[in-house]
Formats: C-alpha cells, sequence, structure tokens
C-alpha cells in the first residue's frame, strides 16, 4: 500500500444517491479505491405542512432559526416568499454544507459552532440563550431532539417543526443484493445513524450479515459510531472532524496502522 493510493483495488460503500454522491466518490477513486455507490437515505420534503406554514408566517417572532443540516435549509425554504417588511430572525447552522446552502439562498449565518454535533453545538451556543429566548428549529423526522432539550432547559421557547422524512429507497435493495452476492464491500462508510439502521435492515431482509463481518467500518462521527455498534460491529475509524473527507482519511490510518503491525 503506497500512500498515493492506499485504497487500491478496495471497494468503498458510498451511501449516497448518484447526485450527492459525485464529491465522495472522487475521493475515493483519487485514493485509488472503487466507490460502490447505494444510497441508504433520501429526503421527501413535506409538501405545505401546517406547522410549516405557520412558522412562516410568524418568522418576525422567533429570535432564532436553528438549521442542522442542509436538507432542513432546502425544505424550510422551498418555494417561500421571505419577508419584505418583516426582518428574519438570526440564523444558527451546524456544518459547512448547511452553511453554502444558505449563503446560497442569500442569507448569512449568524452562529456557526466549532464542532459539527448536536453536543458541541449546545456548549458554544448557549451563552446565546436566556429565559423566553425564542427558537425555531426546522428538522426531519428522524433528527435528534437533543438541542431543543438543552435549550429549553436554559429557558428558551422551542419550537420544533418536521420539515422533511427519511426514507430509505426500496431499489437499494438490489444494487446491496447485486454488490454483496459479488465483489462485496471492503470498506463500509456511515455518514449518519439512518445509514446504519436502513444498511443493517436491508443485509438483515437479504440473508447478509456474514457478507460484511470481514469489512473494515468507518463512521463519520460518535453518534453514528454508537448506533453501529448498538448493532454489534466493530468500529474501525472515527474522524476528529465530521467530514466525509477526514472519514477517509481516518481508515486510511488506520490501514497504515495495520500494515505497520504486521511489519
Amino acid at each position: 500500500m503506497t500512500r498515493s493510493s492506499p485504497l487500491k483495488g478496495m471497494t468503498v460503500l458510498v451511501p449516497r444517491g448518484k447526485k450527492q454522491a459525485q464529491a465522495f466518490s472522487k475521493l475515493v477513486k483519487n485514493y485509488g479505491g472503487i466507490p460502490v455507490e447505494i444510497p441508504l437515505i433520501a429526503f421527501m420534503p413535506l409538501r405545505n405542512p401546517k406547522a410549516l406554514s405557520e412558522a412562516r408566517k410568524r418568522i418576525h417572532i422567533y429570535n432564532w432559526v436553528i438549521f442542522t443540516s442542509k436538507i432542513a435549509v432546502e425544505a424550510f425554504f422551498e418555494d417561500y416568499k421571505m419577508p419584505v417588511n418583516k426582518p428574519l430572525p438570526k440564523i444558527a447552522v451546524i456544518g459547512e454544507k448547511t452553511q453554502k446552502c444558505l449563503s446560497d439562498k442569500g442569507l448569512n449565518a449568524d452562529f456557526i459552532p466549532r464542532e459539527y454535533v448536536a453536543e458541541g453545538f449546545v456548549e458554544d451556543f448557549l451563552p446565546f440563550v436566556e429565559k423566553g429566548t425564542k427558537v425555531l428549529i426546522p428538522k426531519g423526522n428522524l433528527a435528534r431532539d437533543y438541542i431543543a432539550t438543552a435549550l429549553s432547559e436554559k429557558g428558551a421557547e422551542v419550537n420544533e417543526i418536521i420539515v422533511y422524512k427519511t426514507v430509505f429507497p426500496k431499489e437499494s435493495i438490489a444494487l446491496l443484493q447485486k454488490q454483496l452476492s459479488g465483489k462485496g464491500l471492503d470498506i463500509l462508510t456511515f455518514t449518519s445513524p439512518s445509514t446504519v439502521d436502513h444498511f443493517m435492515g436491508a443485509i438483515g431482509e437479504l440473508g447478509y450479515q456474514d457478507s460484511v463481518k470481514n469489512s473494515l467500518i468507518s463512521c463519520i462521527g460518535p453518534v453514528t459510531k454508537e448506533r453501529a455498534e448498538a448493532y454489534g460491529l466493530n468500529v474501525h475509524a472515527v474522524p476528529e472532524e465530521y467530514t466525509v473527507h477526514s472519514m477517509l482519511e481516518s481508515i486510511i490510518a488506520y490501514l497504515e496502522t495495520m500494515t505497520r503491525r504486521e511489519f
């Protein structure tokens, strides 16, 4: 194994759809690996839910809006004509992609945490919260309530609204069956707890649990790692920075450590 192509010849699960997988797959190829694109999650905006409609009408009453994902930004602002006379609240985001998505809509983030997980966000954001601070959190149906709970305990008035659903693309069952019955997957990468849930559910349905017992596993962060371990999986690498680039770097570092041990 050389540093220029540390994943040479290894098949790497890219748990995203074609459009979202491009950058991830390119990274895998740059490291000499073979990307296997099998989307494990898809997102469906909720069309005109009452809670979203009401939140938009009353957007001016909030002090902060918190977006924890790019999908939440897209779903909240879809077909939304922003008010001219009523200023928007301050906006907090988690993650570079969330920030960029917001910027693409002509809006700026007033707050970005140092660490891109809910726990890190809360630690950095709590100084901005006082009793009566009004906070809106547009989120997915499977998103954690950690931020809302922590802010409420500090005295904030938090309104969480569901603006999109996370689902498993059923066509991915056939893609997994084809891959696992053939070359298999050398490296599994999981980018959220939902990707773990959907993957484990799929291989359980297919009866292919043994097909991945020798796969190396990398999770994007501690919450995803915890979910994987709950299924009995051995997680080999978790990056300090919660990005797919760092996730691949962490699995490469693990491989290099194992190679040195062999010698």
